[in-house]
């Protein structure tokens, strides 16, 4: 059920349909900009370090001066298998869920003058794919799940004062999901497919403190974005077509809350030659409690509806650098990240659990203009157990019992101009 010029490439990008794979709690994704992967993104919302802190905290843009235009690319490999133990009806355990994404961003700043300063950023702050084997025993809880998005992030920012900066920026988020699940008709089986997509606005705001010379504390809130998806249910099994309330095809709606995050950063300059980076972020998941698919032709009726009862979430990070040369910047970082669904309540759409990050990356300026940075990460995802029993409200769906092992890496590739 539905759970749910450079800058032309970019932009063509993201919305070409490029495949998800949900890294952080949920089905959010951290990976706005490169140049933080290598720290794990501790001190996101402090070191405005580039323009991609747009994202993360619009106050820093206050520490960049002149036009700045940053394009990453991120690479994202998962990988994610399902060990059956005892689910009805038997059959194949689904196969690998994952699959090799790859994400870009874009983010512009300029000055307006001393005090004021202008950027926009185009990102991915949600995302998802999961994908079984369309003959895996849980084929009529899930195939496939799907989520895409894109948000337009304009923002400006606000120098009060040589310790405070106020920053600020309104969102506009394209939402596309898709599910997709095999249909129990008893002696044959069918298929169906719900597809639906919105548009949803909200907002970001941030602050940076300057507590000394080289320190200095980031808090940064970005807003719910409520989606009201709209779209079809489609299905080779059309002898319902006539009955409204119970036919498979027919138009769609769904709503869907991307919740709001608090994130609190310090980046503090130890000495010439090291940086210490920290960050705590929480995320609203508990507002998703139930995603219901309606049927949108007259009959108010439900195509379907999945309890989520999600639970608020905290991800921890710490970073340091070291300044190997004039122009060239090591990074490493690990990261805690708390997922938001418990046992109790997991699904095979989205079967995560909480992840450590460790990871490394490396800054190059090359020129007085231009940097290059690369970054990598490996996720060392815990092991997630499932007893979904569907035997109750829906019989011929089943029961899934079992757990899933998984992992991820990401590489990130960053390029930043200064003109």
């Amino acid at each position: 059920m539905l759970r749910l010029k450079p800058s032309y490439l970019f932009i063509g990008l993201l919305f070409s349909g490029y495949q998800l794979s949900s890294q952080a709690a949920g089905f959010a994704l951290f990976e706005q900009g490169a140049s933080g992967l290598g720290n794990a993104y501790a001190g996101a919302s402090a070191i405005a370090e580039d323009a991609s802190t747009i994202f993360f905290n619009p106050a820093g843009m206050t520490y960049l001066e002149g036009r700045q235009i940053v394009g990453a690319l991120h690479f994202i490999k998962t990988n994610g298998d399902f060990d059956n133990k005892n689910s009805t009806p038997i059959g194949p355990e689904g196969g690998n869920l994952g699959s090799l994404a790859a994400i870009p961003n874009l983010f512009y700043k300029q000055d307006i003058n001393e005090q004021f300063k202008f950027g926009l950023g185009i990102s991915t702050p949600f995302g998802l794919k999961t994908e079984y084997d369309k003959n895996w025993l849980g084929r009529f809880h899930a195939l496939k799940s799907e989520l895409k998005t894109v948000n337009i992030n304009p923002s400006l920012a606000w120098k009060l004062n040589d310790q405070w900066s106020f920053g600020f920026g309104v969102s506009a988020m394209w939402a596309q999901a898709e599910l997709t699940s095999a249909v129990n008709l008893g002696a044959a089986e069918s298929s169906i497919n719900n597809k639906g997509k919105d548009w949803g606005f909200g907002y970001n705001l941030g602050a940076i403190y300057q507590v000394t010379p080289d320190t200095r504390l980031g808090l940064a809130f970005r807003s719910k974005v409520e989606q009201h998806l709209k779209g079809d249910a489609r299905s080779p099994f059309t002898a319902l077509n006539e009955v409204p309330g119970r036919t498979l095809n027919t138009d769609i709606t769904a709503d869907l809350t991307l919740p709001e995050t608090l994130s609190f950063s310090s980046f503090s300059r130890l000495d010439e030659r090291w940086d210490l980076l920290a960050d705590v972020t929480w995320t609203r998941w508990s507002q998703f409690k139930t995603l219901t698919i309606m049927r949108d032709n007259g009959s108010n009726t439900e195509v379907g509806s999945t309890q989520e009862h999600w639970n608020n979430t905290l991800r921890y990070s710490l970073g340091v650098n070291y300044r190997y040369t004039d122009t060239l910047k090591l990074r490493t970082g690990v990261a805690y990240d708390e997922e938001a669904i418990d046992n109790n309540h997991r699904t095979a759409r989205i079967p995560g659990n909480d992840r450590i990050w460790l990871s490394l990356g490396a800054s190059w300026q090359y020129s007085p203009q231009t940097k290059f940075d690369v970054g990598y990460a490996h996720l060392f995802i815990k092991e997630a157990r499932i007893y979904d029993d569907q035997r109750t409200a829906v019989p011929s769906r089943g029961l899934i019992a079992g757990k899933y092992d998984g992992s991820a890496d990401i590489l990130s590739m960053q390029f930043t101009h200064q003109f």
